[in-house]
């Protein structure tokens, strides 16, 4: 970071900074190498020699027969991104736009002043909101998503002529690039736009044939854009907000920008020797350098190298399926009595894989509409809502063949450390807090139930969001077995057990079936997300969460060979701590430490099943059936929801009951397409869910707890124990393969299935040593070395 100015005044030093994330300078500064900054190419990208592209007959893609409505972009436009920048593109022949967002581009700040009930406020000017960067705005045609080489492609025909653009955001070059060709002789002429989406004024540069603006919010942050333009025949010319271009046969138009956020809380999340607005146009004019082609195969090398990491056949779909739009697949998809369509089921994973590819690389992690808003006052700010969303983003990650992606996640938590450290430190124990620590007692760090980018949290404290957090970055450890991974996180972890070792009250619990007392730790005043009393003591929900929390601190501690003696002291604090029991009135595992259900009955939130997914302290093989009756009553009494998301998170319960024709249904509710006032897909597969009849709202989590679910489905894993396919339905049973998945434990896994058996699976090691493998009730010891892996046959 540049030292040229001080310190925001209101934000520590760096040394305060290491101090409040408790770990030495080495360590903990590196926790800023992986996030984004807007900043120059350290070196020229790779450009393949040959052309890396997939052919269209083997290609995965999804296929639309009309361009995308103006007015309805969320739900029809195409998505592209390279892990900073999305683009949500249309495709209307005459006048269509690009709408570009920034993952940076956040209004809003610390939002430390709490609302006179304790809380946070949560609006758009003190909490802030995600917003669009530029529309760009261009003519193009009828469009597909290729999703194996990471474009999008639209084609027509007219007067003999057939013409094609491709669209695609390159992570390598950190532009967006729009590239018009043709055959048969034809040109294009017209005139491209770049607009900023807060009244900016754009001007065009014509020494380095460029069209940029730059400006800043009042929070601070400045940001910027450009575009040029480049054709081998014709006339391009930069003229005032845009581009005109002439009688050209082949056309490639490039973007880029960005801001200047930077992750460094003790510069106020602000790199001040950054300038956008000539960044921008910096990086447009060295893309605009390299031949179209090597532009292209560039990205197309990049983004194959995350994609191919991972492969899926269901089974084959019937040519008459094959022949339909993806809508109108979905469709039909969705009449009572009409035969699955694997392919189709195949593709809604990998569109999946997709999204995170292009949302999370080297950047933020996704919020709840990822990259991709078509408005500048998106649901709930766009924020990161830490009581599932944020996790269940990130659930697929590792599952899926990249873990890469998940790393945005961890490196916005550490970054985001020192701020929430200092806001719980002087803010959670506030008397106007209904959730503060009765103990009087305050340390370590939590957040809000949403939080910013700028270290701020908005709505309501969630107390147990640091262990949940925390949680979910140590399973990605379990997945890689890095220990450099588990120093890095390793203040994330002590940070939220101090929170919880203030935090937890001892009360006196009486054994019904004994009638012996005993003293147990609970958690605080709290609530079970989002529902019921906001006074309860001992929620399930928090409990697990806990528990899960002091037991991957052991693993680290020991594993590091750090803190042996606070070691004792959490696991001393484990030992004592409440966990929930069946309810004798409602059969339910209860959710309020008490036998009364407080809360609605159908309620999105699996809150109390915490220790069953994503949890594992409840478990098929190791849990005595009273509990796991609980377990799959409340689950079933929960049934199906409007929310995408909360159907996920039920297939992935579902799966973990080896249910597949339940966890199928769930799957088969969110590939139905959303209509009128019904939840489920939209046109361009995004997951929405109805504001009223006519209106809907795009939630992303379900686009990658879907995903989730149907991996789970055909392996599971947690460390030491790999199943597969321990809930694969009907639909999928005939025939199938997946390959590259990732396992807990230090694993990844190839299966190839017929008939619903396992025909050979493939282990590899890629950091794991031993680890037990089932299928169809056969278990296989299997060892192996970093790097190493072993064919087994059933």
């Amino acid at each position: 970071m540049s030292s040229r100015q001080p310190a925001h005044p209101d934000f520590p030093s760096r040394r305060r900074f290491l101090e409040l994330t408790g770990s030495g300078a080495a360590g903990t500064l590196a926790a800023f190498a992986g996030l984004p900054a807007f900043t120059a190419a350290a070196a020229e990208p790779h450009r393949p020699a040959t052309d890396p592209r997939v052919d269209d007959s083997t290609a995965v893609r999804l296929w639309h027969t009309a361009p995308a409505a103006a007015g309805n972009m969320i739900q029809q436009g195409l998505p592209i991104g390279n892990g900073r920048l999305g683009a949500l593109v249309g495709g209307d022949p005459a006048d269509e736009t690009l709408y570009i967002t920034d993952a940076t581009m956040w209004t809003g700040g610390r939002n430390d002043v709490l609302s006179s009930d304790g809380q946070f406020p949560y609006d758009q000017t003190a909490f802030g909101t995600l917003t669009q960067l530029a529309h760009l705005t261009v003519e193009i045609p009828g469009h597909t998503l290729d999703l194996s080489n990471g474009l999008v492609t639209a084609s027509y025909t007219q007067n003999g002529v057939t013409y094609r653009r491709e669209v695609y955001a390159s992570h390598p070059d950190d532009v967006v690039v729009v590239r018009f060709s043709q055959s048969g002789g034809g040109t294009y002429t017209g005139r491209i736009t770049l607009a900023g989406t807060h009244g900016e004024n754009t001007v065009a540069n014509t020494s380095d044939a460029t069209a940029s603006f730059g400006a800043a919010f009042d929070n601070g942050l400045r940001y910027g854009a450009a575009i040029t333009a480049v054709s081998g025949t014709g006339r391009v010319e930069v003229t005032g907000s845009g581009v005109d271009f002439t009688g050209c046969g082949d056309l490639t138009v490039i973007f880029s920008g960005g801001t200047d956020y930077a992750p460094d809380f003790a510069q106020g999340y602000r790199d001040p020797s950054v300038d956008p607005q000539a960044l921008a146009r910096e990086k447009v004019r060295t893309a605009a350098a390299q031949a179209p082609g090597s532009l292209a195969a560039t990205h197309i090398a990049d983004y194959r190298n995350l994609f191919d990491a991972m492969t899926l056949s269901l089974g084959t779909s019937t040519e008459q399926q094959r022949q339909l739009d993806t809508w109108t697949r979905l469709q039909t998809r969705a009449q009572d009595g009409a035969a699955p369509d694997p392919e189709l089921e195949a593709s809604y994973l990998q569109f999946g894989r997709y999204l995170m590819i292009c949302g999370s690389r080297d950047s933020l992690p996704m919020g709840l509409q990822g990259a991709w808003i078509d408005t500048n006052t998106p649901g709930w700010m766009g924020d990161y809502h830490t009581d599932v969303n944020i996790q269940m983003n990130y659930w697929m990650a590792d599952r899926t063949g990249l873990p890469s992606c998940f790393d945005a996640l961890t490196d916005y938590c550490l970054a985001q450390l020192p701020a929430w450290t200092d806001t719980t430190v002087r803010l959670f124990n506030d008397p106007r807090n209904r959730f503060r620590n009765s103990s009087g007692k305050v340390a370590g760090w939590t957040v809000g139930i949403s939080t910013n980018i700028h270290g701020g949290s908005g709505w309501q404290w969630h107390p147990a969001g640091s262990a949940w957090l925390v949680n979910t970055i140590f399973e990605h450890y379990e997945y890689t077995q890095d220990t450099r991974l588990l120093a890095r996180i390793y203040p994330l972890l002590k940070g939220a057990c101090e929170f919880w070792e203030a935090r937890l009250v001892p009360v006196t619990v009486t054994d019904p079936a004994t009638g012996q007392s005993r003293e147990v730790l609970v958690n605080d005043k709290d609530w079970s997300p989002e529902h019921g009393p906001q006074d309860a003591m001992g929620i399930t929900y928090a409990q697990e969460l806990v528990w899960a929390l002091f037991t991957n601190f052991h693993t680290a501690s020991a594993t590091l060979g750090k803190d042996k003696a606070y070691r004792k002291v959490i696991d001393g604090l484990r030992d004592r701590l409440y966990l929930p029991q069946v309810s004798p009135t409602t059969g339910w595992l209860e959710e309020w430490m008490t036998p009364d259900n407080l809360g609605e009955v159908q309620h999105r939130h699996l809150s109390p099943l915490m220790g069953f997914f994503p949890g594992d302290r409840i478990s098929l093989e190791s849990s005595s059936a009273e509990l796991l009756t609980g377990v799959r009553k409340l689950l079933t009494d929960r049934g199906t929801s409007l929310y995408g998301w909360a159907n996920a998170w039920r297939a992935l319960c579902w799966a973990r009951f080896k249910e597949g024709e339940k966890a199928y249904e769930m799957i088969m509710t969110n590939l139905r397409p959303s209509t009128g006032s019904t939840g489920g897909s939209a046109l361009n597969l995004f997951d929405v869910w109805p504001l009223d009849d006519t209106s809907s709202i795009f939630q992303i989590d379900s686009n990658f707890g879907t995903p989730s679910a149907m991996v789970e489905m055909l392996v599971y894993s947690r460390p030491g124990r790999i199943e597969l396919l321990p809930a694969l339905p009907d639909a999928w049973a005939e025939k199938g393969r997946i390959t590259g998945v990732g396992a807990r434990g230090g694993f990844s896994v190839d299966v190839s299935w017929r008939d619903g058996k396992v025909r050979q699976a493939v282990i590899r090691s890629v950091g794991g040593r031993t680890t037990e493998v089932t299928a169809g009730g056969v278990t296989r010891t299997v060892r192996l070395g970093r790097g190493e892996s072993v064919t087994l046959r059933w």
